[in-house]
This record gives C-alpha cells, structure tokens and sequence, in this order.
C-alpha cells in the first residue's frame, strides 16, 4: 500500500479562501491595498510578484527563506482587507461579488504558502522548521477570522439560500453549496462563546501539529543505526554498504555505518541482511520513535490532539472527531467504515497468519539443518524470511528485477509511455528552469493537439531534509477563471546510490512511481471552472486515481518497453516475469493487516469516548487495545505505522487513513472496467480522463466513479486483488 499523498491533497475549505491573495474588484470597486513605498520594497521580493516564468513556474533560483515571512504577513493582511470589502459593500449579496470575490481572494498569500509548504516537505532546514512553528497558529487564527466572520458568513448564507434562482450553471451551484458547507463546518453558526473556544482550540492544534511533524523528522534522523563492523551488513549489496559508509562518514563516523530509517514500522534493508540480531536493532529503533521519552516523544502531543479534536467535534455537534470527518467523506458515516475495516481485518489476518506459519516452518527448516535451536517469528524476521519463501515457492527473489529497473528509464519508458498511449499526451525534459533542489528532474507536459498542458516535477530521492513516504503537490493549480495551467511535482523516497552507480528499483518502488504519477495525471486533467474545485475531493477518493494508473506497471506492452537490464538493454526474460505475476498475491495478509492496523487503530483512536482518551502515559496502551479490539494484535505484522510516528493522522488523513483501502474498492472495480473494455486504449483513456480525472471537486466523487463505470463500487473486486476472496473469516 503507498501513501503518497500527505495532508496537502486533503484540501479543506480554507484552501479556497485563503489559497490565493492581491487586489481584486469586488460589487463597489477595486481595492488599493499597497502604497508604493511598500510596492518598491516588494520588488525585490519574487513571492510579490506573478512568476514571469512558464505557467507561473515558481522562481526557485531567486527564493530565500527570509522571504516568507513578508510575504505572509502582507498576504494575511491583504486577504483580510479583502475580506472586509467583501463584507461591508452596500450592494446585496450576489453570487459574483461574494462567492466570486472569495475565489479571487487570498492570491498572495495562497502562493506563498503552497510554495512553502512544498519546500518545507522536500528539502526542510533549522529556518523553514522555525518559520513553518511560528505560522501554524497564525494561519489557524486567520483561517477563523475568514470563517468564522458573521458578516461574510451571512452575504454567502443569502447567495446559499438563492442558489437554484439566479441562473446558476451546475458547477456554480455546487461551489455555493461547498462554500456554505464549509462554513458551516467551521463553526459559523455557532454562538460567540464557542466561536472563542473554536478558535483556541484551532491554533493550539496547528501548533501542536507541527511540533509532531518536526518531532517525526528529528526521530527518524536520530535513530539510524550505526554498525561498526562490515560484516555484520552480510547480505548487502556493495553499493548499499558504499551508501551506508558515506552516511556514515557525513554524521562523523568515518570507517563506520549508518543505516537510515525510513517513516514506517517496517525497514527496506531488512530482507537482504543476514544478521538477526542487527535486523533486531532496526525494527526496535523504527517502532520506539517517539515514544523514547526524548526531546522528540510525541506521546503527549497525541493526547493533546486528541482531546481538542474531540472537543471541537462536540462544539460543532458531533459525538466525536471521526463523525465529523466522515460527515464530508464519501463514506459518510462511521458505521460504513467500521464496517468495511471490520469485514477485511479477519480475513487478512487469517492469511497473515498462514503465511506466518510457513515462515516459522522455513525458520525450523533452517535450524535444524545447523543443528541449532529453532526461534520464534518475530517482526524482524518476517521479510527476511518472506524472501525465503518466495524464492522456495517460486523459485522468485524480488531483487532479481531490479536489474531491469533503471529509475529514469522505468519514468520515460514506462510511466510516461502508458500515459502517452492512454491518453496521447507527450514529454518533454527541459533544464533551463530552476530547481529547488539538484536531484530533481523538469518535464514539460504536452497535450494529445500538442499544446502545453502542465509542468511536471519528479523527486526521486530521499534525504535527510525531506519527510518519508511519497506524495504528489502541486505549485500552480488550474482554473479557467484565472486561466492558469498546473504546475505538479511527484515525490519518492529511493536510496540515492553512489556516485556513478544507477539507481535501481525495487517492484514496490516501480509501482510507487506509476501510483504518484497517477495524482500528477489528475492535477494535469483538471478541467474546472474555479480554483476551489482544483483536485480538491474527498481524502477517501484522492487516493483512487493514482491506484487505477498503478495497473499500466505490469500491463505487457509497457513493460516491455521499460523493463530492460540497464547494462545490456534486454528484456526482462518472460520466466522471470511469469514467476512475479505468480506470486502477485504472496504476502498480500502481511500487507493488508499492517495497513488495517493502522487503519483501524487511527478510527479507534477517534472514535473514543472523552472519558477514555489517553493521557500522555497511556497512547501505546490504547494502540494496543485499539489492535486487540479489531483481532489485529498478532505480534509478527505490526501496523504501518505507530502512533507517536503516523504523521497521517496529525495531518489531513485524521479519521481519514481508511482512504486507501476505500479508494482501493474503486479502483478494482475500474481496473476491472477497463479490462473487460479493451485495456490500454485511447477510447478508455479518454473516457477516463473526460468523466472522471478532468472534474476535480466540480461534480459529487461518487456520482464520478458512477458516470465511468456505469454502477456502484463493488467490494468482491477488491478481495480478489489482494487473494482475500477464498480467506476464512476466523
């Protein structure tokens, strides 16, 4: 399961208001907000400034930290001027000098911080940590003062209640409703008492969540694991141990090495190393961060966070967090998730557990054949030993692909290859634009009549400044209300080799790069009217896309056109390739119970109770009754993630990880679609593209999935994806 998209895709009202920020004419007139003293200063200052450069590409070469700063501040100021003009007009309410105004509105400030808050994900630093502190509560506290201002409130309330008489198209009356929505969900109507409450409850939180992001980021850098001893690394291919040497050498361990951790439970070097009781010291140091009672122990910030999303649920009516998140998801109900997660835990634990019981026989196997006591399975072991299993079953090691998977070659020739014979767009690498950082790479997107349709980043690699996982962002969004084209990035985190060596992929990571390419696809497709609805769908539908492109990875004629041996350029042999797709579901019971635990763990946790949320002291035992509630505590598959580090669930994934698996129920049923419709066709591609990807949040997410495919989703496809379909349920 990939986790691309962090909280930035799980767009919130706010997005739209405050997403963008200058001067703008409202019903009475325009609104001078800069003197020229102010302006002359500004100039220099390129987030002042609409970028000159391709489709508002941002102006990397020219940015500075102390930058951001000004440009907020003025932003905020300016957006709230806006604000002010907006509401104290004589003219009446109208859908153009309100809701319009509003989507024209925060422009300065909505650049800034995108920009920011992209580079502070890829390439942080002490000054951006120390900017992104100070910010997050003021942003939550100008946030409040836009929603929860009666006066603005009441003109988009009046436009509401008009909505379906003043000559609306479709589009325009949906962005009334989710203007009013949003409102309404940020406590517009509640008296002035809980508004003072809302609003410290606001900022406390969005402090508290960027002191756990900057927490997660510090754990994970300081709980690599140093080895002084080569040989203990036996099983390692040599450029990892060249990597694992200079990593060492950069923190001051010359002759040492330094094992980087990745920000999930489970860690990539631990199939190939021999050594037990280093595999051992790996996972204890993944599972114990933030729980160590360090500087960085994130256990106390959890309990906070809790209890205040807790309370602002109350507030705004609601028995607890997860309600009121689900409240706006397609899913819609607590019940109707529970009910999903409740259906699959059993059968994917049962198949965890079988496929446990043949790595534990493997272990006994080998034991015995040394005349050396058996061991119990443990967390360590299990991939370790998977790969031992794959290989006596299928006569199939994973790392005999890597070979084939050449990274920029698996981008060209296979991601961008599906997409151009799906949807007959084109690319094409340019390096004369800045970068924000060197190991990035720039593409210009063309589109099927060969106008320019995006720019496209991809970031491959992971470093110490950048956060874990992989993620799609974008820079620029689209609208034809102020006719802009997206600017998109897509972000890994692959092991940079050394010098001079390829860079080879893992299946996972290939699967990893077509999946972001498939949030990148729906930032370029957007075809909408108003910034607001510029991929901004709910979390349990964002993730559904980027899944569907993930079926191109092993579709015959685009594998054949990337999977090459990087030295000699033949193809990957078809025995090999039979013996992957053999094995497709092998440990898919390990995958899905890692990811459910998660999952459920971050419901269970939203769903309590006030009377029983965890204190500081208290977070790992509620995770641990989180997993035995669910029958999901079986010790060898912890979940993906542990509490203190499960950055979703700080962020916008809150009661909201649940999204993978229910997207994953769309994309099954599409997969299979597409697949009884003629595969890889422009027909396909097109019909794709047109009813779904182009829409954004313009139509209702689950009236798109319908207009596609003719029906409603199906759970049965996605049981047979991951081989739940013949799994007992106890």
């Amino acid at each position: 399961m990939k986790h691309p998209l962090a909280a930035a895709l799980a767009v919130a009202l706010t997005a739209a208001v405050s997403a963008a920020a200058s001067a703008q004419t409202t019903g009475d007139g325009p609104v001078n907000t800069q003197s020229s003293a102010s302006a002359e200063r500004d100039a220099s200052n390129p987030l002042f400034v609409e970028s000159p450069l391709p489709l508002k590409y941002p102006q990397f070469d020219k940015l500075r930290d102390e930058h951001f700063a000004p440009a907020f501040d003025a932003g905020m100021a300016r957006n709230l001027q806006e604000i002010d003009a907006i509401v104290n007009q004589r003219s009446m309410p109208t859908f153009e000098n309100t809701i319009l105004a509003l989507e024209k509105s925060g422009k300065l400030l909505g650049n800034a911080r995108r920009i920011f808050g992209n580079l502070n994900g890829t390439d942080t630093n002490d000054a951006r940590k120390k900017i992104n502190n100070d910010y997050a509560p003021k942003f939550a506290a100008h946030r409040d003062a836009i929603m929860l201002n009666p006066g603005l409130f009441q003109r988009v309330e009046a436009v509401y209640n008009r909505r379906n008489d003043i000559g609306l198209d479709a589009e325009g009356v949906r962005l009334v409703e989710r203007y009013y929505d949003g409102f309404v969900r940020a406590g517009a109507k509640l008296p002035d008492a809980d508004k003072a409450r809302l609003r410290e409850i606001n900022a406390r939180s969005a402090a508290l969540g960027t002191e756990f992001s900057n927490h997660v980021l510090d754990e994970v850098n300081d709980s690599a694991v140093l080895v002084d001893d080569v040989a203990e690394l036996a099983g390692l291919t040599e450029a990892q141990v060249s990597a694992a040497a200079a990593a060492a050498k950069a923190k001051g361990h010359e002759g040492k090495y330094l094992l980087t951790l990745l920000n999930t439970t489970g860690q990539p070097l631990l199939p190939q190393l021999d050594n037990r009781a280093l595999r051992e010291r790996i996972h204890k140091a993944s599972v114990a961060r933030g729980s160590r009672g360090n500087e960085w122990d994130n256990t106390g910030l959890v309990a906070e966070v809790l209890a205040l999303r807790d309370e602002r649920a109350k507030l705004l009516g609601f028995e607890n967090h997860a309600a009121f998140i689900l409240a706006d998801e397609t899913a819609g109900t607590v019940q109707a998730v529970n009910d999903m997660l409740g259906r699959l835990a059993p059968a994917a634990v049962a198949n965890a557990r079988r496929e446990g019981a043949d790595l534990q026989a493997m272990i006994d196997r080998e034991q015995a054949a040394k005349g050396e006591p058996t061991f119990q399975l443990e967390p360590w072991d299990w991939s370790y030993y998977t790969e031992k299993v794959r290989r006596d079953k299928y006569a199939f090691d994973d790392n005999e692909l890597k070979p084939y998977f050449e990274m920029k070659n698996v981008l060209e020739n296979g991601v961008f290859f599906a997409a151009t014979q799906l949807y007959g767009i084109t690319f094409k690498e340019r390096t004369d634009l800045p970068k924000y950082h060197a190991d990035t790479w720039t593409y210009d997107v063309f589109d099927k009549d060969g106008k320019p349709l995006s720019i496209f980043i991809f970031d491959p690699y992971a470093r110490p400044s950048k956060r874990g996982g992989a993620w799609m962002n974008s820079y620029v969004g689209q609208s034809e209300l102020e006719g802009t084209l997206p600017v998109v990035a897509n972000h890994l985190n692959v092991p940079k080799p050394p010098a001079g060596e390829p860079t080879l992929l893992t299946w996972d990571e290939v699967t990893t790069t077509f999946h972001e390419f498939g949030h990148a696809l729906h930032g370029m497709f957007s075809d909408v009217k108003y910034p607001y609805f510029f991929m901004n769908v709910p979390r349990d539908f964002v993730e559904f896309p980027s899944q569907v492109n993930e079926m191109w990875a092993d579709w015959p004629s685009i594998l054949a056109n990337y999977a090459r041996h990087h030295r000699s350029g033949e193809p990957l042999p078809q025995a090999l390739l039979d013996k992957k797709m053999a094995s497709a579901t092998f440990n898919e019971g390990f995958a899905t119970t890692e990811y459910l635990g998660a999952a459920v763990l971050d419901q269970y946790v939203h769903q309590l109770p006030k009377e029983r949320l965890p204190a500081a002291g208290d977070v790992m035992a509620t995770e641990a009754a989180a997993l035995k509630a669910a029958g999901l505590d079986y010790a060898p598959v912890p979940p993906r993630y542990r509490t203190p580090y499960f950055s979703h669930i700080m962020g916008g994934y809150s009661a909201g990880y649940y999204a993978y698996i229910w997207s994953e129920v769309l994309d099954a049923n599409t997969v299979e679609w597409i697949k009884a419709n003629g595969g890889l066709a422009r027909a396909n591609g097109d019909r794709l593209r047109d009813t779904l990807l182009s829409r954004g949040g313009a139509k209702d997410a689950g009236q798109l999935f319908v207009d596609f495919t003719g029906h409603a989703p199906e759970i049965e496809p996605l049981l047979k994806k991951r081989g739940l379909d013949a799994a007992p349920a106890n």
